[in-house]
């Protein structure tokens, strides 16, 4: 691998070798990273709007969309409207928690690995420096 000192570069290539481990940890339950955090919103948030959850989740509403069909398909969310034509809501099934609950043990195994790759004191560090980054954009 190049080196390279650019930080969007370097953060890009942490980001997919930190989402490795958790894909692969999951991969038994048959999610990626970004579906199974995408249910866990979805529980903590109680049936939201598609905006309400795409602002949530820090992500633009297409790309939500592209990441709700395949666990949509499976049974694992349902879409419906809401008030507003324009608003639809989304809805974790029984199935969608089922899988959640699956994935639990999985996930927070990954998160001790990353974590233990840390230490404590430079995890806290990063949540930090991540915080921060957050709110460039």
């Amino acid at each position: 691998m190049l080196t390279t000192k650019c930080l969007c570069t370097k953060l890009r290539r942490a980001a997919r070798s930190v989402t490795r481990v958790y894909d692969d940890a999951l991969q038994d339950v048959g999610l990626t990273t970004a579906q199974f955090s995408l249910l866990r919103h979805l529980a903590r948030l109680d049936q939201p709007s598609i905006s309400s959850l795409a602002q949530a989740m820090g992500l633009d509403r297409s790309t939500l969309g592209r990441n709700l069909r395949p666990l949509q398909a499976e049974g694992l969310v349902l879409l419906h409207d809401g008030e507003d034509q324009r608003n639809r809501i989304v809805a974790l099934t029984a199935a969608g928690q089922e899988r959640i609950r699956q994935g639990e043990q999985a996930w927070d195994e990954a998160q001790r690995k990353v974590a233990g790759q840390l230490g404590e004191q430079r995890r806290a560090q990063l949540m930090a420096l991540l915080d921060d980054l957050e709110r460039l954009g």
